[in-house]
């Protein structure tokens, strides 16, 4: 089950948006914000400025980012697992614009198996609306890529 629960600042492309989403085995009755995340999936590098980036994280926390650059140090002591991957540079080489969250998708996969296993077809219809072979290179890159 999966339960998403998104908060929008100012409604244009750009702006910035946090959103939270909880996934487990039963029904998800609980529809809050999170307030100690497992993991964070940041899509703009420049929010590791931001000292309330990792309040809150769970010990031995996963980071998911999108950067050209990996870490120098550990930036936040909870924090156990990193991947990061240059999403949006693969973003624009597959689909020619900068929409990196489908490459992101791939790093939440927990083994190539998870996403492989899936049947062709229907891996297709995740991405049926747009562009679905340029999405599929995306995770798959982005699976692949991760440093």
């Amino acid at each position: 089950m999966c339960c998403q629960l998104p908060m929008y600042g100012f409604e244009r492309r750009g702006a910035p948006v946090v959103a939270f989403t909880r996934f487990d085995d039963k029904q998800i009755m609980e529809k809050t914000q999170i307030y100690n995340p497992d993991c964070l999936v940041v899509i703009d590098p420049g929010l590791l400025k931001l000292p309330t980036l990792f309040t809150g994280l769970n010990p031995n926390g996963t980071l998911i980012l999108n950067s050209s650059k990996v870490f120098d140090k550990q930036p936040n002591e909870n924090l156990k697992l990193a991947g990061v991957v240059n999403a949006t540079q693969i973003a624009v080489e597959e689909v020619g614009r900068d929409v990196p969250n489908t490459c992101l998708l791939a790093l939440l996969l927990p083994s190539p198996a998870g996403w492989l296993a899936i049947r062709d077809g229907q891996r297709r219809r995740i991405f049926r609306r747009r562009n679905p072979e340029e999405n599929l290179r995306c995770v798959e890159r982005g699976y692949n890529e991760v440093k």
